[in-house]
This record gives C-alpha cells, sequence and structure tokens, in this order.
C-alpha cells in the first residue's frame, strides 16, 4: 500500500496500519453497502453509485451521535498556542479538538475550495504549494482533436524526460480529447511529470501491446495481402479504429492512396514502428480544479504522523488532502483520507 504514495509514503505507515481498506470496506457493508473487486484490486460498491457510500459513512456517523451543521467556516479560534474553536457564519463553536479535512484545491464542486490551507497558515503552518495530480494532459500535437472521444484499451504508456529518461510506463487505457489525452494509465502518468509546463515530455504510446514487432509486422502482411488492391487508407479498418487511420497514415508518411501491394518492406517497417511508438508530447496539464487529487498541502514535518495533531497548536488535526499527501489512481487517495481521518478523530476524542 506504502508503494502507492509517491510523496511523504512513511508519514502515512501508522494511519494506514490503524485503519486498514479492510476497515472501510467492513463499515461500508455494515451500513447497506455491498461491494466488488474489480480489475487491479479496486473495489466498487456494486451499485457503481458513489452517492450510495456518502450514504452509508453519514448512517455510520449519525449512528454513532455525530452533529451535522450547515455553516461555512470563516476561521479556527487559537488561544495560547491552545484551539479553542472555529468561527463560523452562524456563530462561534466552542471545542477543545479542531480537525481540519477539508480536502485540496481539485473538484471545487464538492466544496474542496482550498479553505484548509488558510486555517493552517492561521495556525503557523507551511504550505507546500498546492499543485494538480492525477490529471488529464495537455500535448503539442494539435491533431488530438480529430481523436476526441477515441478510447484505447489495452495500450502501454511510456514518458520520458528531456534527457531521454523514461519517467513512467504503465499499461492501460487512455482516452484522446480535444486538448490532449486522459484515461486511468493517463492520470496515474501525470505524478510523475514534475516538471511539465517548464518541460517537455516525450510520450510514446505501444498501440499494440499483445504484439511484439515481428508478430505485428505479420499480423500487417496478412491484412495487405487480404486487401492487396486497396488503397493505403482504406486497407487497416482489421487493425485499428477508423478514427486513427488517417494519423497513422499521415504519421507514417506513405502516400494514402497508394495501393497496398505497392508498399515497399521499408514503408511497412515505418508503419510497425508508428504502431509500437505513437509519439506525443506532453507540454502540460488541464487546470488543478479538473484534478483527481491536489499534490502539496500541510508540510507533514509540522504534524504527528502517530495522531495527525498538529506539533505548533495544541487540539488542531488535520486528515485528508490537506495534508501533503498524494497517492496514484486506484482508491489510494481516498484510503488516504480514511486512514488519516480515524486516526485523528480517534486521537481527538481521547481524554485530555
Amino acid at each position: 500500500m506504502i508503494s502507492q504514495y509517491p510523496r511523504n509514503a512513511k508519514f502515512l505507515y501508522s494511519a494506514l496500519y490503524t485503519f486498514t481498506n479492510y476497515d472501510i470496506i467492513r463499515i461500508i457493508e455494515e451500513n447497506g453497502v455491498r461491494t466488488k473487486v474489480e480489475r487491479g484490486g479496486r473495489v466498487f460498491p456494486v451499485s457503481d453509485k458513489a452517492g450510495d457510500v456518502v450514504t452509508a459513512l453519514k448512517k455510520y456517523a449519525l449512528k454513532n451521535n455525530v452533529e451535522l451543521k450547515n455553516c461555512t467556516v470563516k476561521s479556527l479560534i487559537i488561544k495560547d498556542c491552545n484551539v479553542v474553536g472555529v468561527k463560523t457564519s452562524d456563530g462561534d463553536i466552542y471545542a477543545e479538538k479542531v480537525i481540519v479535512c477539508t480536502g485540496g484545491k481539485s473538484y471545487p464542486k464538492t466544496g474542496s475550495t482550498g479553505d484548509g490551507y488558510k486555517f493552517a497558515k492561521q495556525a503557523g503552518h507551511t504550505i507546500i504549494e498546492p499543485k494538480a495530480s492525477l490529471i488529464p494532459v495537455i500535448t503539442e500535437e494539435k491533431w488530438v482533436k480529430e481523436l476526441m472521444g477515441l478510447s484505447l484499451r489495452n495500450i502501454r504508456i511510456t514518458a520520458f524526460n528531456k534527457n531521454n529518461k523514461k519517467m513512467y510506463s504503465d499499461f492501460g487505457e487512455m482516452l484522446f480529447t480535444h486538448f490532449g489525452i486522459s484515461g486511468p494509465v493517463v492520470l496515474s502518468m501525470s505524478a510523475y511529470l514534475k516538471n511539465i509546463g517548464n518541460e517537455k515530455y516525450r510520450i510514446e504510446v505501444d498501440l499494440k501491446s499483445g504484439l511484439d514487432e515481428e508478430q505485428l509486422a505479420s499480423r500487417i502482411m496478412r491484412d495487405f495481402e487480404k486487401y492487396s488492391r486497396k488503397h493505403l487508407i482504406n486497407s487497416l479498418d482489421d487493425l485499428l479504429p477508423k478514427a486513427m487511420i488517417p494519423v497513422i497514415v499521415s504519421l507514417s508518411q506513405i502516400e494514402p492512396h497508394k495501393t497496398v501491394c505497392e508498399i515497399t518492406r521499408e514503408e511497412r517497417n515505418e508503419l510497425v514502428r508508428i504502431l509500437k511508438h505513437f509519439p506525443l508530447t506532453a507540454v502540460g496539464v488541464r487546470p488543478v480544479e479538473e484534478a483527481i487529487v491536489t499534490s502539496g498541502g500541510v508540510k507533514v514535518s509540522e504534524i504527528n504522523p502517530s495522531t495527525m495533531e498538529s506539533k505548533l497548536v495544541k487540539g488542531l488535526y488535520f486528515a485528508g488532502e490537506v495534508i501533503d499527501v498524494d497517492g496514484y489512481t486506484g482508491g489510494y487517495n481516498l484510503q488516504a483520507a480514511f486512514s488519516t481521518g480515524y486516526l485523528a478523530g480517534m486521537n481527538a476524542a481521547m481524554e485530555v
């Protein structure tokens, strides 16, 4: 589990050990939501409705005498390095313990507008600059618009930095958009492209990851024998999605209306190369508001990892995405939120 968090993973050790992925599954199921395990070990409600998980957690909270208040927190109330409550739009609420679990800056429609950073700063905490993570990637190539909406499965994507060092490689699903690429494997890749925006990354997509180059060359030869009297542009329907064919042919620099029987071995080899090393250039990412998760947040060295309590202000705790910890796609960020939330809650509830 720890390996799924590229930044400050060791900080999560106590939290993940105290409240595991099996614990959250148990709580959800005990409160009426059956779960299922899909490819990659990902756990979902059988209904595929996220709202059912919210309902189960709310049921669990109310069962444990939690009182929900629908007001806006304006600031913390701190006296003599002790938190004593919060100022809200409905007046002051006094409490010996306060847990800041407001999320990051991604998905502001859910309420995560970055308020937690303001509260942490008020308490004297350092904020590591919040940035987008698990975010769709913008490409230099404008022809991606022609492929918008096309989803590819079973591809391998690899990213290289300016020094040709491999930064990421994985197998999965991707999606073309009007600005570039997205999909699970691209979102995971984005977490590795540290200086994107200031630095370009060379992307290669293996469109036929189940075949090596020799096998792919043989497959193309069979198709060419089958469609020997057709033009190249009309001979690849068995091999590629229709929308991709003009792009692949253009990148191969083979005359699109050349008869298949006239195509040379060198041209076939070039076709194989492009299908195994389909080129893209990553030049940026979408705004943080479109990210699945925020990288950055409250500096972990200022939080006790065994309790989630602030080392600067007594009685103040942090949990979830507001902390400078983020994971890869696959439910790991939710688990970090559940685990740190549990640890913060249990310690905040202890008698002084």
